[in-house]
């Protein structure tokens, strides 16, 4: 059994800055791609940024140049820092991770960008 436990959301001012964090636990011997998604009110659930087990990135359109994705192996946690934050940021997000090449999902952490 694999669990993730997301951390980090929270409220912030439209500018302000937050790191969230995923750490998988269980019985694991091998990731694969490791990512973020989120899904505002009345939207459907959309990709934020994935990092590939080599260290590649992808990011959406709406994020790329504010949010920076990263791993770290050892510790089986990925991470999103989220800079220049918006108020269109505000959504729950996801960290999705592959294990033995089944995705897993994160309960979600909530963000609310608002002054």
């Amino acid at each position: 059994q694999v669990q993730l436990v997301e951390s980090g959301g929270g409220l912030v001012q439209p500018g302000g800055s937050l790191r969230l964090s995923c750490a998988a636990s269980g019985r694991i011997f091998s990731i694969g791609e490791m990512g973020w998604y989120r899904q505002a009110p009345g939207k459907q659930r959309e990709l934020v940024a994935i990092i590939g087990s080599g260290g590649s990135t992808n990011y959406a359109d709406s994020v790329k140049g504010r949010f920076t994705i990263s791993r770290d192996n050892a510790k089986n946690t990925v991470y999103l820092q989220m800079d220049s934050l918006k108020p269109e940021d505000t959504a729950i997000y996801y960290c999705n991770v592959g294990v033995h090449g089944r995705p897993y999902w994160g309960k979600g952490t909530l963000v609310t960008v608002s002054s």
